[in-house]
């Protein structure tokens, strides 16, 4: 009896909780659908776009060099009995400054003995042309001899009487002669050295008292009043460089920079000078050289601008020639296989665009974006033709 009981109220109660169940479901507030649509468009921003003309920069890397650099050597041999003082690392000196002096004592003498020698042989000339005239007036009256009308001389014969070979050696005497005195004058002239142009001295290897022969490295200069640039571009980007034509021309301005060493802000200005017909052995770029006047700014015009150094490594920014009826737009909404995202009735077009050129910052677009059609630059997670976009000014 206490069994049936229990199996009743365990039925009561297993009833009663399917009843307020069912109530609960049937009870249950339903979502709306109003807005939905609205919901579901993503939030972008977009930029509108115009063609128009645009300069682009492009920028590279390159390693400054010196345009003149020698090791002075002599062409004499002797001892250095001066050296100026000017003539150390780090000095600047102007052309044909006076550098070394080599000792010119026995130059002087070889001089002198040259010069002597040259006169007894101007001496021994005169002589010569006397005799010559006697040898004129002797044949003059040999050929008015009627012994001798009907067998006249020879040509050759002619020029043996008249001592012809004797004056011919004694002229070529002269010559060697006045070779040997400009040779001697020539020498004694290089025991002074002199600076070939406006340089900087970067090293020193000598000094009063020593003794140098022909060839010696007395020293390395470089020149004051222009530095090179070595710098790499790829080489689709060579046909928008304007290089000269000319010597006295000058091509694309070239904006210098070097972050790790110079003060923020602080350049230098040169502009492309030559292509270097060969590509880099180890990038297969294209090399350019960036002349640079005045690296080291020495005259009053650039006092207090930065100072190239040979060896450094800097950026160079060249402007490229004008690109006409393009699309200027950030790289960064470029997006993969040179695509873009466009935004037209409130969809998302992926269009496929061709770039001309990129620069360090932007792309130049000559097909596939239209006047005032809207990029989108928002990044998105899911992107497929079509989805539905918005922005925030038609959220409000």
């Amino acid at each position: 009896m206490n069994t049936k009981k229990i199996l009743w109220i365990c039925l009561a109660i297993l009833g009663l909780g399917i009843l307020i169940t069912v109530l609960i479901f049937s009870t249950e507030p339903e979502a709306k659908q109003e807005g939905a649509s609205i919901e579901t468009a993503i939030l972008v921003d977009v930029v509108p776009v115009k063609k128009g003309t645009f300069e682009p920069t492009i920028v590279a890397t390159g390693t400054v060099q010196a345009v003149e650099d020698i090791n002075l050597s002599p062409l004499v041999s002797g001892q250095v009995v001066r050296r100026s003082a000017a003539f150390t690392p780090g000095g600047f000196v102007k052309k044909n400054q006076v550098l070394l002096q080599i000792d010119p004592s026995d130059y002087r003498n070889t001089l002198a003995l040259r010069q002597s020698e040259l006169m007894q042989i101007q001496t021994t000339l005169h002589t010569e042309m006397g005799r010559q005239q006697i040898a004129e007036q002797d044949l003059e009256l040999i050929a008015g001899d009627s012994l001798f009308g009907d067998n006249p001389l020879s040509e050759e014969e002619r020029q043996l009487v008249l001592r012809q070979p004797q004056l011919n050696a004694v002229k070529a005497n002269i010559s060697a002669a006045e070779s040997s005195v400009n040779q001697a004058r020539l020498n004694l002239d290089r025991t002074t050295i002199r600076a070939p142009f406006d340089a900087h001295i970067l090293s020193q290897n000598v000094t009063q008292g020593s003794l140098v022969t022909q060839g010696d490295d007395l020293g390395r200069l470089v020149g004051t009043d222009f530095y090179w640039i070595m710098a790499t571009v790829p080489v689709g980007k060579l046909k928008w460089l304007s290089f000269p034509n000319e010597a006295d021309e000058q091509g694309a301005i070239v904006r210098i920079e070097n972050s790790s060493a110079w003060s923020k802000g602080a350049f230098r200005e040169g502009y492309l000078d030559k292509q270097i017909g060969a590509l880099d052995g180890q990038t297969r770029l294209a090399r350019v050289l960036v002349k640079v006047k005045d690296p080291l700014a020495t005259t009053s015009e650039l006092k207090g601008q930065p100072k190239l150094m040979i060896g450094t490594f800097v950026e160079v920014s060249i402007q490229a020639d004008p690109i006409e009826n393009v699309v200027k737009l950030s790289r960064d909404y470029v997006r993969s296989n040179e695509t873009v995202w466009v935004m037209k009735a409130d969809k998302l077009e992926i269009r496929k665009v061709e770039i001309v050129l990129t620069d360090d910052t932007h792309a130049y677009i000559s097909d596939g974006l239209k006047d005032n059609e809207h990029v989108v630059i928002t990044d998105l997670s899911t992107v497929s033709e079509g989805i539905a976009l918005r922005t925030a000014k038609e959220a409000q």
